[in-house]
Order: structure tokens, then sequence, then C-alpha cells
């Protein structure tokens, strides 16, 4: 079977990860997450105190950063690997979605970002998840969806994740930091979060993983059928 680009775009706390590496597995597809690989700038940029809104120092600290995602064979997924370093869940804490947003926010951080992930998709056969992955990093690819979720369902959503580890976290703390990374996301001078105008919007407020998955599929066999002769 032919295979494609899968973009997934979306608000934070949507369940974009979750569908792309479910979808990608269906597929025997590759799993990009976009978001771990700006999660791990940050990570580098806090552990190095870089000053982000200097880009003299931005752009000397993005030469020291080597970004790769290598199989968990116990998880089954690919952990993301900062400078040969398994940083898997220390990109996942707090502090680091706190700050994320306004790094992925800067120029020379996305540049950065964007061409290792058309690289990693030159060969197709991917699913990539992110913010503005069907608008600039592959704006041809066959299949777009556009994620969203009702906001008290994501804020929701987040905190029982969060929670898990961080007890100690409140539900009005998610919130704040889900609505200031929205609007980040949304009003951000490169790249900001948009629906492409070809995009299928997936709301999945009311919706199981498992019929999720299912719709989903249904629109990758259509998009694959479009594309073979």
């Amino acid at each position: 079977m032919k295979k494609i680009i899968i973009t997934i775009d979306g608000y934070s706390s949507c369940g974009k990860s979750t569908l792309a590496r479910q979808l990608a597995g269906e597929l025997d597809y590759l799993y990009i997450d976009s978001g771990a690989m700006y999660r791990a700038i940050t990570l580098y940029f806090i552990q190095h105190r870089v000053d982000w809104t200097d880009h003299i120092q931005v752009k000397n600290a993005l030469r020291d950063i080597q970004l790769e995602f290598v199989p968990n064979q116990i998880t089954g997924r690919s952990d993301m690997y900062l400078n040969e370093e398994n940083v898997e869940l220390m990109i996942r804490e707090m502090l680091v979605a706190e700050k994320v947003s306004e790094v992925a926010a800067i120029r020379e951080v996305r540049e950065f970002a964007v061409a290792q992930q058309q690289q990693m998709g030159k060969q197709k056969g991917i699913v990539m998840d992110g913010r503005d992955i069907g608008t600039v990093v592959f704006p041809h690819a066959e299949l777009k969806i556009f994620m969203t979720a009702d906001p008290a369902i994501r804020v929701e959503r987040r905190f029982k994740e969060l929670y898990e580890k961080n007890p100690n976290i409140t539900i009005q703390e998610v919130k704040e930091n889900l609505e200031l990374r929205d609007y980040i996301d949304a009003n951000r001078e490169v790249s900001p979060l948009r629906k492409a105008d070809d995009a299928i919007i997936l709301d999945n407020s009311q919706l199981t993983m498992d019929e999720q998955l299912e719709l989903v599929k249904q629109w990758v066999d259509d998009a694959v059928a479009v594309q073979t002769p």
C-alpha cells in the first residue's frame, strides 16, 4: 500500500500525541512527536540558563543541541534523546510545560526544528503531530487533521495526566497554563497555530479513543485511495 504523510495539528491536551502514536502503530508508520522536540530544546535552555530573549544566545545554544528519537523496547514507543541522554520524563514536567510555548515561538528555534522534521519525512510513511505541521512543515501532506475539544474537557484530561506525577498541582494551575499556551500558540509571530485550509476537523470531546482511531483510519484509507493510480 502506498505510504503517505499524516499531520495532526491542534490545541494542547486534545490527545494529538496519543492518536498519532496509535495511528502510527496501526499503520506501521514512524511517529514523530514534534512537541517533544520543542520540549527538549526548552529543557536544554532551562538547564543551561540560556536567555531565550537573546537571539545570539539562542543561535549559539542550538548549535550544541542534538535531538534524536530512540525506540524504547519496553514501552514500544520512541523516547526523546537530548545530546544522547533520555529526557522523555523530564520534558513532561510542569517546569518545561510552562515555558515551551515561549521557546517554540522563537524564529530560530522553529527553523531549527522544522528543518529536522522535514528531513525525517522525506521517505513518507510518517505521522507527526504539533501546531504547524500541516501548515508549515508539510503543507503538501496527503492527510491533514486538526484536533480540538471542549476547553473544560481538555483541562480535565491534562489535570489527570499531571496529577499522577504531581499530586500537589491544582486544576486552576492547569487551566491557566492551557489558556496561556493557547494564546501564545495562536498569536505568535512565527508559524501560529491555525487550521490548514484542507485539514479535516476532529472534535473528540465526545469520542472514545477507539472511536476516534477507527474514524481516522477510514480517513487514511480514503487519502491513500486518492493517491493510488
